[in-house]
């Protein structure tokens, strides 16, 4: 009997090995389809998570390049006006040194009142007066009075004072430089 209770306990010792064998390769087949699964959830979230960053760099690019070409357009428009204003002050300078010398206001006189007037009042500058009297004797019937508030140039008051024209290094200068503008413009903005 010793004989038939080893075998048992063999038999009994074997069907538990197996036994455990089974459920430890069920439960390693689970764990494995488990880790399988996660695997792949991972590997789509990375997927979506990956997609998502190059989206986001895609967009950052684009925002970076636009606000970089829009740094580009305000630094040229910055620097054309810059040399707009830079022009516009040497254009005003030389214009009021122009009407400041006596024999160059003349010359303007002359020129302007050919066209328009034979009569009229001329205010001038304190500078240029003289000079402008000279010529205004030669042109017609024109008075000349000094005008202290006038720094160069001069105006000139027709038809009873009605209509006034200004030759003032100001009033020159703002119109050469309106005139002029469009000219820069293209020289600034030429590629």
């Amino acid at each position: 009997m010793s004989q038939d209770l080893q075998s048992l306990l063999e038999k009994i010792n074997r069907d538990g090995i197996e036994k455990a064998r089974a459920e430890a390769d069920a439960l390693l087949g689970e764990a494995r389809e488990a880790a399988a699964k996660e695997i792949a959830a991972a590997k789509e979230e990375a997927a979506k998570i990956k997609a998502r960053a190059e989206e986001d760099a895609r967009l950052y690019e684009a925002r970076a390049r636009e606000s970089l070409s829009q740094a580009a357009r305000d630094t040229v428009i910055s620097v054309e006006n810059a040399v707009r204003a830079v022009l516009e002050k040497i254009l005003s300078e030389k214009t009021k040194d122009v009407l400041s010398s006596g024999e160059d206001a003349a010359e303007v006189l002359r020129r302007a009142v050919k066209d328009f007037a034979a009569e009229g009042e001329i205010a001038s500058a304190p500078a240029v007066a003289e000079a402008l009297r000279r010529e205004a004797a030669r042109l017609g019937s024109f008075t000349v009075a000094i005008d202290e508030n006038t720094r160069s140039g001069f105006t000139v008051k027709t038809d009873s004072g009605r209509v006034e024209h200004s030759f003032t290094g100001d009033t020159l200068a703002a119109e050469l430089a309106k005139r002029l503008r469009p000219e820069l413009a293209k020289l600034v903005s030429a590629k």
